[in-house]
């Protein structure tokens, strides 16, 4: 991989010709070299060569004189002595500002990476909602480091890999960079499935022949385009991203010969006019495939992203895509936001700029009083998913959704006030149910209710956007608040029964007061009430309270030591036990631990050693008893073949076919089922129990991910 130097900065600097100065460069690079003196990258460059390829990238892109100082300081504040104030003081409050933006909170103590995560993130985006350069240096930054990501460890590698998919393309994409989202997924893409990528890139590379094919339908179209006065175009020949390719072989089930828009001609002109004459003499010279025209000028992407697209049959049989834009749209779809810059000379004129930024300050504004920090994680992955879908309101007014969202979306999409008084929907005239997903082109009705109808609970479990959760929970906040510390304060209670936690009473209003607090929460009662509509999710709240009980009230089974002798023993069922060899094994029924839980052994009279999870009640309670001695360290062996039973409480709205469903996936995935059993209740809800032998916990897992994308089905629990 090439490494920019400071000298190609300054060479790109003077062939721009745009106001640059060159002076304050010229400072921050030397304050940038003189604070990474001495450090090096993982591929054994001087560090200073990364921020200077960032605001190489910057440069490009167009960006002023403030981004490219900031480029070129992201990194000192977090990695060297120098501060914001001695930065703020040399080169002013922008790039500053920039800088902190871009900078981790790297002095802060998280309980977990993902907390850790999504606080970086959230204080990225509240810089970005300020100025949108934040999140262009930080991309050109990520996009930098993937170019050179073969340095890293293999998992590091991964992680920042499947980051840079969830998050940061999902970004650019938002924000209509195209170039740099679609080189983010291909580089992706490269180290989460290196051999997916190679097989697309080697099918691209066999297929030589296809250049000249798009360059010959390209003069084809240029001389059609110039007999009907449009002489002024230019062509550009297109490949459709690796990604792209890629989501459509795998996750679409689609041969290589059947994706049709591999190879595009984009055809730019000067007028919108100019560009819906030009679909006529396309579709006049090539017969066009049914339902693959889309017009996004008309009806523009959310990122403001404008052409026409058609996919056409050549003369010779094969496909390809066709679009159609002007200068402006092209410019726009290229660099998105920074074509403000590139071709603006600044941000002046705003032109629609913070149109394209609102989901941000939107975001934040829905995460304001989450106290769950991966809520902005799964939100941020949500709300910016590339597939989107376009409905109609009856008044001809579109709304633009992520792809999954239901009716109920579309209803708070509207406003707050239709999503509340909701009973119904029509789409294209027809009464659909609640839970109707929205599919573009559709002309939706919202029927709504009396002033005092408000929300069901349920729909928490149905809806997908942001907007949508946060302001049924907001409904919820301020319209039922004793309803929702009692409901909370049940649903706690439950979970703790059901997770066998027994806290002393003269101690459980100081214990729940304490985890309000770690919930960053005043009372317990605010937690209670949090639980109740939905602002903290139980499961995650239950992992706190688990570990919190456990250092408070419980030892650790980790602390057992026993009186045999250690040595290296064979694996029986699995499972190896220290100082016995090849002992009879059985599995404690009232935990049914799995390969990938923690693991305690009881040596019982006469039936071997009983197999307990660390956590079970009955081995916390053993460990404190007169048989406290018979309680042996036990792990999992390292490969485990054996099929493990496992049961499951699924609590769904009810419906016609819900079981069958549940039973066509449990034979889909070939997985034994030992009993299954449904149960209506008088809430229009249903509960389900399920019996199921499975590999270990990843695997249970991932029956039960496949388990929730079942229509209605509203929560999983293991048992």
């Amino acid at each position: 991989m090439h490494v920019n130097t400071f000298e190609e900065l300054k060479r790109m600097v003077e062939e721009s010709n745009r106001p640059y100065s060159m002076e304050t460069i010229e400072r921050a690079y030397e304050l940038a070299e003189k604070a990474h003196r001495g450090q090096k990258r993982l591929s054994g460059e001087s560090y200073v060569s990364h921020p200077v390829s960032v605001a190489c990238i910057l440069l490009d892109l167009g960006l002023d004189t403030d981004s490219v100082c900031a480029a070129l300081l992201h990194d000192v504040v977090e990695d060297t002595d120098v501060t914001i104030d001695e930065l703020r003081q040399q080169f002013g409050a922008e790039v500053a500002l920039l800088v902190d933006g871009v900078t981790k909170l790297g002095r802060i103590k998280f309980s977990s990476v993902e907390e850790q995560q999504a606080e970086n993130l959230r204080k990225m985006l509240l810089a970005m909602s300020k100025d949108v350069r934040v999140m262009l240096i930080k991309l050109c930054d990520r996009l930098h480091n993937m170019r050179t990501g073969d340095a890293w460890p293999e998992q590091k590698r991964r992680d920042k890999a499947l980051e840079t998919m969830e998050v940061y393309a999902p970004i650019a994409h938002r924000l209509g960079m195209s170039n740099i989202k679609e080189e983010l997924e291909d580089r992706s893409l490269q180290y989460l499935d290196p051999i997916g990528y190679k097989d697309i890139t080697d099918r691209l590379a066999e297929n030589g022949g296809a250049e000249k094919f798009i360059a010959d339908i390209a003069e084809r179209i240029r001389e059609r385009l110039a007999e009907n006065g449009m002489t002024e175009c230019t062509i550009k020949k297109r490949i459709k991203s690796v990604y792209g390719i890629y989501r459509k072989m795998y996750m679409q089930n689609r041969n290589f010969d059947e994706i049709y828009d591999v190879y595009a001609v984009r055809i730019i002109l000067d007028t919108v006019g100019e560009c819906y004459n030009a679909l006529g003499v396309i579709h006049d010279m090539y017969h066009p495939l049914p339902n693959r025209f889309k017009d996004y000028i008309s009806t523009p992407k959310p990122n403001m992203y404008q052409s026409l697209h058609t996919t056409v049959i050549g003369h010779e049989g094969i496909a390809f895509e066709v679009q159609i834009r002007t200068w402006e749209m092209d410019q726009t779809a290229e660099y998105g936001v920074a074509a403000h810059w590139k071709y603006k000379a600044g941000v002046s004129t705003k032109d629609k700029l913070d149109d394209r930024i609102a989901w941000v300050r939107q975001l934040l504004e829905s995460q304001r009083e989450s106290a769950d920090a991966g809520d902005l994680l799964r939100d941020i992955k949500s709300e910016l998913l590339p597939e989107e879908v376009f409905a109609f309101t009856p008044k001809g007014d579109v709304i633009n959704l992520p792809a999954g969202a239901t009716v109920i979306d579309f209803a708070y999409a509207i406003h707050s006030a239709v999503g509340n008084r909701m009973i119904g929907a029509k789409v294209n005239s027809r009464i659909v149910p609640i839970d109707h997903k929205v599919v573009t082109g559709e002309i939706i009705e919202i029927v709504v209710g009396p002033k005092d109808k408000g929300p069901s609970r349920d729909w928490l479990n149905l809806v997908v956007t942001s907007e949508a959760k946060n302001k049924i929970r907001n409904w919820f906040k301020k319209e039922r608040k004793e309803e929702n510390i009692a409901e909370g304060k049940a649903a706690l209670e439950k979970e703790l029964r059901r997770n066998l936690i027994n806290i002393p009473d003269d101690k459980y209003d100081a214990f729940m007061a304490d985890m309000a607090r770690r919930m960053r929460l005043n009372t317990a009662e605010e937690m209670y009430a949090s639980v109740g509509y939905g602002g903290i999710q139980l499961s995650r709240l239950m992992i706190r309270i688990k570990e919190e009980y456990a250092k408070s009230f419980k030892p650790a089974p980790a602390a057992v030591v026993t009186d045999v002798p250690i040595k290296k023993q064979k694996a029986s069922e699995g499972v190896i036990v220290e100082g016995i060899d090849n002992c009879l094994v059985k599995f404690a029924k009232c935990c049914n631990p799995l390969p990938g839980d923690a693991i305690v052994g009881f040596i019982t009279r006469g039936f071997g050693v009983s197999i307990h999870k660390a956590d079970c009640v009955n081995a916390r309670h053993g460990l404190e008893g007169p048989d406290a001695g018979r309680w042996v360290r036990a792990y999992w062996a390292d490969s485990v073949q054996e099929s493990f039973k496992s049961s499951l409480e699924i609590a769904a709205i009810d419906r016609d076919g819900l079981m069958a469903d549940v039973a066509g996936l449990i034979a889909e995935m070939r997985l034994p089922c030992y009993s299954i059993s449904a149960r209506q209740l008088s809430d229009g809800r249903a509960t389900m129990s399920l019996t199921i032998g499975v590999n270990n916990t990843e695997h249970l897992n991932t029956v039960i991910a496949r388990l929730r994308k079942i229509k209605s089905i509203t929560d999983i629990q293991r048992v």
